[in-house]
């Protein structure tokens, strides 16, 4: 018998092979996006490393001048005003904290939207497909 349509053989393998393409394609647009996901959390984790270490090696160096001015402050007035110097040492470390971390606060309400090139890269990706 023939075949009263000769063109719906050959229609299949190349519906078949633009699935395929079309698959390749997307898992392709995928793994350049998790690749791009994994590249941006890795460098938020070095960054925040850095700000740990640096932070820690701030406070500490800080820390320790400060302690060596104010037992120079308290033994320079040791004879005179020792009770008041400590008071009032006392209180400048009290509102510097204060102050601090009313900043840290304000601060950490403003850090930047995480995976942001990412959600981008994904928004474009659907426009174009909507498109």
């Amino acid at each position: 018998m023939l075949n009263p349509d000769p063109d719906a053989g050959d229609g299949a393998p190349g519906v078949i092979a633009s699935l395929r393409r079309l698959t390749r394609n997307a898992v392709g647009i995928i793994q350049t996006r998790l690749e791009l996901l994994a590249n941006e959390l890795e460098e938020e984790r070095v960054r925040t490393l850095q700000i740990i270490v640096l932070g820690a090696i701030g406070l500490f160096c800080a820390a320790v001048g400060v302690l060596l001015v104010s037992a120079w402050v308290v033994v320079a007035l040791w004879e005179q005003y020792r009770l008041e110097t400590l008071a009032v040492l006392a209180l400048v470390y009290f509102v510097a904290a204060g102050i601090a971390l009313g900043m840290l606060r304000v601060k950490a309400g403003e850090r930047p939207k995480i995976f942001s090139t990412s959600l981008a890269e994904l928004k474009r990706d659907q426009d174009l497909l909507d498109s």
